[in-house]
């Protein structure tokens, strides 16, 4: 039910339901309009037939004179002579213009309705034996009961002058009439009818919502990688002009980005030499503990400037994508951490081998393991793997932060000094750099406290790029 509810809130969900109930409707009228075409047809060649009777029998009366009174006597199987008064209805439009149409004897034939008594042949003759009339009214009332659109039987009294102006008056049954209104609601019909129009819906939807749903992709996929493929230029006008701009943007960030990392670079580069010559005459200042100060201040703007550097170059970085084992790289950043005289330990590995930048993970984890040496002492190192996702984390036995802490850590050149001191140095870039690092390759890094002390740093792969074969022998 929810992807359900996620479907039909998507593009292409809503394009379904429109398209569906769309052609539903379109699909219904048209059925309805086409059966009342066809029972319109229906009634127009069943008032012709009517009246090609009725103009045979005047005709051949009206041209044996000699033979009308035997033939008025015999009659026809729906036409005969009416005897006798019998109710008389409305005058019956329809087959007046059919017979007005058809010129002749009958052009100026007058008809009406009237009690089927009048279409009844003479009592002897009509009355059937007495063991089957029973039989045939239950009949009769069976098949209206099984048919709703059962029409009976009507009858019509047609007077009209024959050639010779006599006068002549005739009773015209129209006969009974079943129509199967209900066949084009047949529910085969109707079960195909909505499948197909389904499935029609569907593939619609799916091709309309497609060019949307890659550019969401790719927009997606440019926030973590800038120098990423630009978007295939493909597809209908209005797709191609869409990837198109967003192709011109991507561009023109990589230009900003590049000229921004450049004039960081130029600066850094054009600093170098007078905070050289700077560092060598604060070497002259006598007095020893200013002295001290004052190249730790220089000291701390040196690295803040290469530290800014490396911010830059870490979103522009170009750097490909190769396979790396998780673990391996894992191993190695811890041993470097425990030569260099720290408590650092991989408790475990996942075995993962995916489609990374090595230098780039390797400075992300490498930053990761210095913050929970510095402020935590002590850090522990594990990895696992659950279905498709990879996590990696990274525990110190430090203090921890604050729940409102845990996020502002990440904004650029923040240090908390009610959690971190001071003397550790750095220039609040370290985290900033590390989540950087990890959105870039696909990764999300959070922090948080751990239930047992202390801060633990959580790098996770959702849906991480395996490298070829990997993901048979992890699955």
């Amino acid at each position: 039910m929810k992807r359900l509810r996620q479907f039909l809130s998507s593009m292409a969900g809503r394009l379904f339901v429109i398209l569906l109930v769309g052609m539903m409707v379109a699909a219904i009228g048209a059925t309805l309009l086409a059966e009342s075409r066809r029972q319109q047809e229906f009634e127009r060649q069943n008032l012709a037939r009517i009246a090609d009777r009725l103009q045979g029998f005047v005709n051949l009366i009206d041209g044996n004179p000699e033979l009308r009174t035997r033939l008025l006597a015999v009659g026809s199987p729906s036409v005969r002579e009416v005897k006798g008064e019998f109710r008389i209805g409305d005058n019956d439009e329809a087959l007046m213009e059919v017979l007005a149409a058809r010129g002749g004897v009958v052009a100026n034939a007058r008809v009406r309705a009237s009690s089927f008594r009048a279409c009844l042949p003479p009592l002897p003759e009509f009355l059937p034996p007495s063991d089957k009339g029973p039989r045939t009214r239950h009949a009769h009332g069976r098949e209206r009961e099984r048919n709703p659109s059962f029409t009976p039987p009507r009858c019509r009294v047609v007077e009209l002058n024959l050639s010779d102006g006599t006068p002549l008056r005739l009773a015209l049954e129209y006969p009974a009439v079943v129509r199967r209104t209900a066949s084009a609601f047949d529910p085969w019909f109707l079960s195909l009818l909505v499948l197909a129009i389904g499935v029609l819906a569907y593939v619609v939807a799916r091709i309309a919502s497609s060019p949307l749903q890659r550019l969401a992709t790719h927009a997606t996929q440019l926030g973590q990688d800038l120098q990423r493929e630009p978007l295939p230029v493909t597809g209908p006008l209005e797709v191609q002009r869409a990837a198109q701009a967003f192709n011109a943007m991507q561009q023109r960030l990589q230009r900003h980005l590049g000229e921004r990392t450049q004039m960081l670079a130029a600066i850094t580069h054009d600093l170098q030499t007078p905070l050289t010559r700077l560092r060598l005459r604060l070497e002259n200042v006598a007095d020893e503990p200013l002295r001290e100060r004052l190249v730790g201040d220089l000291a701390a703007m040196q690295a803040l400037i290469r530290e800014g550097l490396e911010l830059a170059r870490s979103a522009e970085s170009a750097e490909q994508r190769a396979a790396l084992d998780l673990d391996s790289l894992l191993e190695s950043v811890v041993e470097d951490a425990a030569e260099s005289g720290h408590d650092a330990v991989l408790e475990q590995g996942c075995g993962a081998v995916m489609m990374l930048r090595p230098l780039a993970m390797r400075r992300l984890f490498s930053n990761l393991v210095d913050n929970a040496v510095k402020y935590g002492h002590r850090v522990q190192v594990s990895a696992s793997h659950h279905g498709d996702a990879v996590e990696v984390r990274v525990r110190d036995t430090g203090p921890g932060l604050a729940a409102d802490e845990l996020e502002a850590v990440f904004t650029p050149f923040l240090r908390l000094e009610t959690s971190r001191s001071r003397e550790t140095g750095g220039a609040g870039l370290g985290l900033t750099i590390a989540r950087a690092l990890a959105e870039k390759d696909g990764a999300t890094l959070v922090l948080r406290n751990h239930p047992d002390g202390g801060l633990e740093a959580v790098v996770r792969w959702e849906s991480p790029q395996w490298a070829p074969g990997q993901r048979d022998r992890s699955a």
